[in-house]
């Protein structure tokens, strides 16, 4: 099996002789979970600042693991990780070799169509935690009751971005899409927060791929120069909205558009899980500890892996068990809710396992705002004005 094994066993070392004593009448109990990442083999991005680190995720895991064991020491359990790399044609057989073991908390960083592959095989042997994928599709018409969503989807992204937007008075939208299959995912999740919180696309554009738009040669030049003139003419709008999940246009778009207009999505105002800028309700410690373990900062697929395997140390925590259908029942019952350092308990929503949390409005170095923003209120939780609700999902498990 390709990738390595993370555990940290933790010592038994209770805060007081009769803590200790128990813990060490228990035999430690270990809960294992893997993290599987499917690498795709891709075009480089347009900044070499994006450059996906080597251990993206897997990082996240090994301080979730070491957040696991923090607690578990005291109750006679342990955690352990598998960290496991694939290609899109290895993928299935890795995931086997897992389910042969027994491991059945697996975490997937990887594209929709992988997920959705890896999910299947999966079935009823193994928990699927999707870290990556943000397609509304998985939480939609493909939703699969094996697979929870630590990574946010489209919608969520979508309509964190457009409450501020409303909240700003930009109302008027030059929607840009790219031409890639999640570009246009993307953009239909921005059509629709239009539409829910009333704002108006007065124009859209579709940025046609033709290759050679990347830093390795000369195409980014022209994708720069092209800016400015693709831009041009466009109706009166208040904010320039990129839709451009494949990373190839976007980035070239603040301070070259034809008119002076802040850009947001993709670029300029992005929505994100997590950011190292972060620093409210206890992140700045969090960023601190995971710097110091990974010498970098933390991204979203890190947050979202470490999110996963802290999703199964708390079942472990509140139910004093490392039975696998007792975690199981827990996570995805209205009992479960998890710390995520963003201000509230984050929880699950049962139409379709998605994990409930706030959306990070970032700048390249600071966090402009926590959506959702105070004005948009929810008979059940704010968290729901983000993604889909109970009356509109699509999912049928």
């Amino acid at each position: 099996m390709k990738g390595r094994i993370i555990i940290l066993l933790a010592g038994l070392c209770a805060t007081s002789p009769a803590m200790a004593q128990q813990a060490a009448q228990k035999p430690a109990q270990t809960v294992r979970a893997a993290v599987l990442r499917v690498d795709m083999n891709e075009l480089p991005p347009i900044s070499r600042l994006d450059t996906p680190p080597a251990d993206l995720g897997f990082a996240g895991a090994r301080l979730a693991i070491d957040d696991n064991d923090t607690t578990g020491r005291f109750m006679g359990q342990d955690f352990e990780a598998l960290e496991i790399t694939a290609t899109p044609q290895t993928a299935v057989a890795e995931l086997d070799k897992l389910l042969a073991e027994g491991i059945s908390f697996i975490v997937t960083l990887a594209d929709e169509e992988n997920t959705l592959k890896l999910a299947d095989q999966a079935g009823d042997r193994a928990l699927i935690f999707n870290a990556r994928a943000r397609g509304d599709r998985l939480r939609g018409a493909d939703c699969r009751f094996n697979t929870i969503h630590t990574a946010p989807s489209h919608a969520m992204m979508a309509d964190g971005l457009a409450q501020f937007l409303m909240w700003k008075k930009w109302s008027d939208w030059f929607l840009i899409s790219g031409s890639h299959p999640e570009d246009i995912a993307l953009a239909d999740a921005y059509r629709r927060a239009a539409t829910k919180f009333g704002a108006k696309i007065v124009e859209e554009r579709i940025y046609e791929d033709t290759g050679g738009g990347r830093r390795s040669d000369s195409g980014h030049v022209q994708v720069q120069q092209q800016m400015p003139v693709f831009t041009q003419r466009a109706k009166e709008h208040h904010v320039v909205v990129a839709a451009d999940e494949a990373g190839i246009f976007a980035l070239w778009l603040p301070y070259q558009t034809w008119d002076a207009r802040p850009v947001v999505g993709s670029a300029g105002l992005v929505p994100h899980s997590w950011h190292p800028s972060l620093e409210a309700w206890g992140a700045t410690q969090f960023q601190n500890r995971f710097e110091k373990l990974a010498t970098r900062t933390m991204r979203d697929e890190d947050y979202q892996t470490w999110l996963a395997l802290r999703m199964i140390g708390e079942a472990a925590t509140r139910t004093n068990s490392t039975e696998s259908a007792t975690l199981k029942d827990f996570m995805l019952s209205d009992r479960f809710e998890v710390a995520g350092f963003k201000g509230q308990k984050l929880t699950m929503r049962d139409w379709d396992h998605q994990l409930r949390q706030p959306i990070l409005l970032t700048t390249g170095d600071v966090t402009a705002s926590v959506s959702p923003q105070d004005q948009y209120l929810h008979q059940t939780s704010a968290l729901d004005t983000l993604g889909i609700d109970r009356p509109e999902t699509q999912c049928k498990f």
